[in-house]
């Protein structure tokens, strides 16, 4: 992922309400930013000092190059999960996880802060 400076861009994007994430493959995940910030090193990357490429443009969008595609469309399930289920009482629903994808799905989840 790149999180190089670009001072020639304007930020725009404090106001968009969505996040472009992309996978390794170049897919693209567009997901609201309120439910995107069930990981913190997103939501730093959002919210922290400076003009960051990421946050520069129409919406923010942050490359991921580590991680497939299939394992960025789950946890962009599980940012929907979890946002649907915090602060909710009982029992939450049961979130599916295939057992080939445990271990990237982990190694995403510590890269990610999730």
């Amino acid at each position: 992922m790149s999180l190089a400076l670009d001072a020639e861009e304007p930020a725009e994007t404090k106001d968009s309400k969505y996040i472009k994430l992309i996978s390794k493959e170049g897919n693209e995940y567009i997901c609201p930013k309120d439910v995107a910030i069930a990981s913190g090193t997103i939501r730093r990357m959002l919210n922290g000092p400076g003009i960051w490429k990421e946050n520069t443009g129409p919406i923010p969008t942050m490359k991921f190059e580590t991680i497939s595609s299939q394992v960025l469309e789950k946890v962009v399930q599980y940012f929907h999960y979890k946002k649907q289920y915090d602060n909710k009482k009982g029992t939450p629903g049961k979130f599916n996880i295939e057992t080939e994808q445990i271990i990237p799905l982990l190694v995403a989840a510590h890269y990610l802060d999730t």
